[in-house]
């Protein structure tokens, strides 16, 4: 049996307390926190000594347990690698008189941005931004976002060199290649052009890293010299900016995770302030884009009038010349309960409509002359669909990307006139993937309500279902955000062992729906936990697997998923990883002056207002509830520059963890000391992170380091 060695890293005890609604609590290891955490997301070095001490060490622990499976790393790092098409490129998109691509070099980590005439070839497009020669010299470089300007001279690019999701944006001169002086600093990586090309509205993040200003910067003057457009007053609320494809509006989103509120600006006029369409109403959400041909605005919302359209619906709205409301918006597709509205793309003659039903997407075309509907209809029993890079509203061609878990992904355009459909691109696997050699079904676990809870699966056609397959299984469930059955070509190297891959598409995302997602969330948070629970014992009524055979896989709130599942049902798993995990959720949810903790407010819940909340919250929040029990084996990962889960949330959890657990089992952590939420930059360093993780689940579940039964 596999047990933790000696050596393990002991954290100092130094018992820190504080009361709320009367409640006291005792934490010994608050001291991981470092006061001066703003300083260390810009400057990593700035940490506190003693604390990098500790994570050094557990680091230089985990390494040394995972020393054996050195080899074991360096075999599936050759796989995952091997199934990469290193020379890819992506579709061209136009826009303009340009067309833009992003592709990879033989060897390359990052990124090259080209460009070339409309409709070029790629092969004939020139390199504006070339990432690996950006990258060097660096411990972290990733490109987030790049615009040309209207007139196609400029282009403005966005990166991050610290993990830290501090975004700088510089000017290139596409003739030339050469980038201009202007420089944005401490941005959120979102921008936009006027019009005319001379100015650049962009998101400015405050010194407790939250978006709370829109700038605007004229070309050629200094960042200290921009104009603030706008700017939100409550800090439980995220704002960004985007730009409408007709060219006519850039929208100013700001929004919690139940409230919306959007503004326009006038491309044309980017001297005017921006207006406001609808003011925000407490649970109402709305997004907007812009139907140029017919002057008015498309907006899916659940507002119905005096009640809610739980699934969203679309309508539409004339553009504002003042603030605007909802007295004027007019249904365009009514709500359909079940049928759960993702997106809606308008063109000149057509809207394209994102839906889910039946916890599967699929796409509805309206032809917008007669209202008359048309589906895009998909036939595997568990797949994803998604739409494509599309730069321009004057088409009629709709790019949408379709891929399972056996399918890799294929990009197509989809003529909304004709009907034809043209494939544009296969996911390329270039040491061999036979579909056919791999099994994708949806299974449905029963939840301790009665909910069905689906869940996807995948493994090789030769894997034994007899009730003895190790299974990795996957979850997150929060945000209402939904993990698609799509393509992995890393998961790939675990089904090839004979493990099952498994996804459960639990409550607080929306797989079915966005009443899924509330039955997930704030009071009902613990039904995502039970359905997690739920889907492993599925997979073992159903013959497929064991108590003891499953190890489960979140990451962020997922990883909060985990921690919370070990809590519940430890004895039905082998191992657990919890990636950058959101462990320490009611200390958090306490500090309002972290990042993203007042934005978090209606989702978890307000523990500083509100006992209620403070005692639900307590009640789940895997770092409280820690027992002397046997767990089984854990791995959880950090970034020193993460503003997503600090360093300190997995930092705190397995030091208590270690302190406490009453077996032999692994208790592993693993920081990044120069990377943040994400991992790693460069698409192969981020393989070594996966293989690092893979090589932990093969280990624990008993396998020859080999890779072989």
């Amino acid at each position: 049996m596999l047990k933790a060695p000696s050596g393990a890293p002991k954290a100092a005890e130094k018992p820190y307390s504080d009361t709320h609604h009367t409640i006291t609590r005792t934490d010994p290891y608050a001291w991981l926190r470092d006061d001066n955490w703003q300083a260390v997301m810009k400057n990593p070095q700035a940490l506190d000594a003693d604390i990098r001490a500790h994570l050094e060490a557990e680091n230089a622990y985990a390494d040394a347990v995972m020393a054996p499976t050195a080899a074991l790393q360096d075999q599936l790092f050759a796989e995952m690698r091997g199934r990469i098409q290193e020379d890819e490129a992506g579709v061209p998109v136009n826009q303009g008189l340009l067309s833009w691509v992003t592709r990879y070099v033989t060897g390359g980590e990052h990124p090259l941005i080209c460009c070339g005439p409309r409709d070029a070839e790629i092969a004939a497009m020139r390199t504006i931004i070339d990432g690996n020669h950006e990258a060097e010299g660096k411990e972290f470089f990733k490109i987030i976002n790049h615009a040309a300007c209207p007139d196609g001279k400029l282009l403005a690019w966005g990166y991050d060199d610290k993990g830290s999701e501090y975004f700088t944006v510089r000017f290139r001169d596409i003739e030339s290649g050469d980038d201009l002086p202007d420089t944005l600093h401490d941005t959120g990586g979102s921008f936009g052009w006027s019009a005319c090309g001379e100015y650049l509205f962009y998101v400015a993040i405050d010194e407790n890293h939250r978006p709370h200003k829109i700038m605007r910067h004229a070309f050629g003057t200094q960042q200290s010299e921009d104009a603030c457009i706008y700017e939100e007053a409550d800090s439980g609320f995220f704002i960004g900016l985007s730009e409408t494809r007709s060219g006519r509006f850039l929208i100013i989103s700001a929004h919690d995770h139940e409230t919306a509120e959007a503004h326009i600006i006038d491309a044309h006029h980017p001297m005017a302030a921006p207006i406001c369409v609808a003011p925000r109403e407490t649970g109402i959400e709305y997004e907007v884009d812009d139907d140029a041909a017919r002057d008015r605005l498309i907006i899916v919302t659940n507002w119905n009038g005096d009640t809610k359209a739980d699934d969203f619906q679309i309508v539409s709205a004339p553009v504002p010349t003042s603030t605007g409301d909802k007295s004027d918006w007019q249904f365009v597709r009514t709500h359909k309960a079940g049928c759960l509205v993702l997106d809606a793309l308008p063109f000149q003659d057509h809207m394209a409509v994102l839906v889910r039903e039946n916890a599967l997407p699929r796409i509805i075309l309206v032809a917008l002359a007669d209202n008359d509907e048309t589906d895009i209809a998909f036939d595997e029993e568990a797949y994803d669909v998604s739409f494509g890079s599309m730069a321009e509203y004057d088409s009629a061609i709709l790019r949408f990307t379709y891929a399972s878990m056996t399918t890799p992904t294929q990009t197509f355009d989809f003529d909304m006139d004709s009907g034809a459909r043209a494939l544009r691109k296969t996911q390329n696997v270039p040491s061999g993937h036979a579909a056919d050699d791999y099994v994708t079904r949806r299974i449905t676990a029963t939840g301790h309500d009665g909910a069905q809870i689906p869940v996807s699966l995948l493994y090789h056609k030769d894997t034994k279902l007899d009730a003895s397959a190790p299974v990795l299984l996957y979850g997150y469930g929060s945000y209402g955000i939904t993990i698609p059955a799509a393509f992995s070509v890393t998961r790939l190297s675990l089904v090839d062992r004979g493990f099952i891959y498994a996804i459960a598409h639990i409550r607080g995302g929306r797989a079915c729906g966005h009443n899924w997602f509330m039955q997930g969330r704030g009071p009902q948070k613990t039904n995502t936990f039970r359905d997690f629970v739920a889907s492993a014992e599925a997979l073992i009524e159903g013959g497929f697997t064991k108590p003891g055979q499953i190890s489960i896989h979140g990451g962020s709130a997922g990883g909060l998923l985990v921690g919370a599942t070990v809590n519940l049902a430890p004895d039905l798993f082998c191992s657990a990883i919890a990636e950058v995990p959101f462990v320490d959720v009611l200390t958090t949810m306490l500090d309002a002056s972290l990042p993203l903790t007042p934005p978090e407010w209606p989702e978890w819940g307000n523990p500083i207002e509100s006992a209620e909340a403070y005692q639900l919250i307590a009640g789940y929040a895997p770092y409280e509830n820690i027992e002397a029990k046997a767990y089984p084996h854990i791995l959880a990962t950090g970034g020193l520059t993460d503003p997503r889960v600090t360093y300190w949330e997995p930092a705190k959890w397995i030091a208590r963890l270690r302190a406490t657990r009453q077996d032999d089992g692994l208790s592993l952590l693993r920081t990044e000391m120069s990377a943040g939420h994400g991992g790693k930059a460069g698409r192969f360093n981020q393989l070594h992170e996966i293989a690092f993780v893979y090589a932990f689940v093969l280990l624990t579940h008993g396998l020859s380091l080999g890779g072989e039964e």
